[in-house]
């Protein structure tokens, strides 16, 4: 069995094809670049038992051989893709079962029998082998298809395969391939793709889950798995908000943001450093950034449309639709251009670079539940002395309530599975509820402020009774608001503390 660990990259063709001719790779070569045709035949069930079981089996053929390889295990850490590897030589293409302990646990004869091609990758690969300072890197770009019977999905990437050295190096080898050209982390490797193809998954935004903790026994480890797997949600999402129109994108990716600087500032408790100081710094200006495409969102279609159906020829509401609609343009101008895209591909790169770093080898004695505990214990505190003002609150305090109530709730999401397997549903759901209510009131507030900043442009001011009639509107309901942020914080201070269960 062998390990592979390797970062892939999504590069579009016209940018492949300026760094095959750029002199970056053919400075570090070690010997000529070689190309060849791969085509990969894999096998499942009917019912994808292997793909439900994170495996995957291929046939090869790389010239006039075959080889026959089985995936599984393995993880995507960091940015690096890590798995278990089983490969044979086989004398057609056909599957071969060799005598082996490992095929016999993996596969055994009763799966064996059910096993049938279901897609192929077809690709061309030219491979280059390189001395990156002192590690040895091969270098992949494939350019072909994969297909199933019915559809067909385009391959443009490059893989990064560590052969020798520092995974590190890997991140600064991406990072100098992106001063070259545009490309992207990539998190699917083909066989997913392929998987996705089979059963008509189209692209469509992706949730934050729980990170898995399973098998990680020091505090370092799990603040990195927390780390990645917010930054994973943020990647995962990225496509998506700069491709498209639907919102979701880019609400999950500002979720992933406040996931990202929750985890940040509890590895900053764990252990102070400059860059990650620096790192944080640049999430929290992303965060503002994409905040404020977030809130033009919310305030025209959660206010200003409504408004407009049903007073259709109001020409101050029409204004203030249209004004509102540039300046939303505007910011969003700054999330599609690609030299901002290349450059948050550069701040995720520098993250994974930064978490295979010098910060995470030095040893800690400090114990994840002890950990743990001490945080939440604070941030439960915190939240209690936040939320007797729900009975009258003051401007300001609604907001530090919401702040406390985010702290806690991804906190607690973080480190839910430290203390049983049982996930403690009624705890969460009454955050839940408490930092929603928490929500639409900030929108009334966003409201308000976005309304005072336009009542003063030139093509607004001529029209001041569309902005009271907005503000008037805004504000319709949020007594009821209140009322319903009691109720759900009294609720939830009903809950139980799980990690002291």
């Amino acid at each position: 069995m062998a390990v592979e660990t390797e970062l892939k990259l999504r590069i579009a063709p016209l940018h492949l094809a300026r760094l095959k001719r750029h002199a970056l790779l053919k400075t570090h070569q070690l010997a000529r670049p070689v190309t060849r045709r791969l085509y990969n035949v894999y096998f499942d069930t009917p019912k994808l038992d292997l793909h439900h079981a994170a495996m995957a089996l291929r046939l090869r053929r790389v010239g006039g051989q075959w080889l026959q390889t089985l995936k599984g295990g393995g993880d995507v850490r960091a940015g690096l893709h890590s798995r278990n590897e089983w490969e044979i030589p086989v004398g057609g293409e056909a599957l071969e079962f060799p005598p082996s302990s490992e095929w016999d646990a993996h596969l055994p004869p009763a799966l064996r029998k059910k096993l049938r091609p279901v897609f192929v990758t077809d690709f061309t690969r030219t491979t280059r082998l390189l001395d990156w300072h002192g590690s040895c890197v091969e270098v992949c770009m494939d350019q072909g298809e994969i297909r199933t019977e019915q559809h067909s999905l385009p391959i443009c990437e490059l893989e990064l395969e560590l052969k020798s050295g520092e995974p590190g190096k890997l991140f600064e080898l991406a990072l100098a391939i992106l001063d070259v050209a545009p490309c992207e982390l990539e998190v699917v490797n083909k066989a997913e793709y392929g998987f996705r193809l089979l059963e008509g998954r189209a692209d469509s935004p992706v949730k934050g889950g729980a990170p898995d903790l399973a098998g990680a026994r020091m505090l370092a480890e799990i603040l990195q798995r927390l780390i990645w797997s917010c930054l994973l949600h943020l990647q995962a999402n990225l496509r998506g908000a700069t491709a498209s129109d639907d919102p979701e994108y880019l609400h999950q990716m500002r979720v992933a943001l406040r996931r990202l600087r929750v985890a940040l500032r509890m590895t900053a408790r764990f252990r102070a450093d400059e860059q990650l100081a620096e790192l944080s710094e640049e999430i929290a200006a992303l965060g503002v950034s994409l905040g404020c495409i977030r809130d033009w969102d919310v305030f025209i279609a959660g206010t200003l449309e409504p408004m407009r159906e049903r007073m259709p020829g109001d020409a101050g509401l029409q204004a203030l639709l249209a004004a509102s609609e540039q300046r939303r343009a505007m910011c969003h101008l700054e999330l599609h251009g690609e030299e901002e895209a290349r450059e948050l591909q550069r701040l995720i790169l520098r993250f994974a670079l930064w978490m295979s770093g010098p910060y995470w080898s030095r040893r800690d004695e400090t114990g994840p539940r002890e950990f743990a505990t001490r945080l939440l214990n604070k941030l439960s505190r915190r939240f209690a002395r936040a939320a007797v003002h729900v009975e009258s609150p003051a401007d300001g305090q609604l907001h530090a309530l919401r702040i406390c109530a985010k702290k806690l709730r991804y906190s607690s999401e973080f480190f839910a599975a430290l203390y049983g397997k049982q996930t403690p549903k009624a705890y969460f759901a009454a955050l839940t509820e408490v930092q929603d209510v928490l929500g639409r009131i900030n929108d009334v507030a966003v409201a308000q402020r976005l309304l005072d900043d336009m009542a003063v442009l030139p093509e607004i001011a001529a029209h001041p009774e569309a902005v009271v009639l907005a503000k008037d509107w805004v504000m319709q309901g949020q007594a009821r608001r209140i009322s319903e942020l009691r109720k759900a914080v009294r609720r939830f201070e009903g809950q139980g503390e799980f990690w002291k269960g």
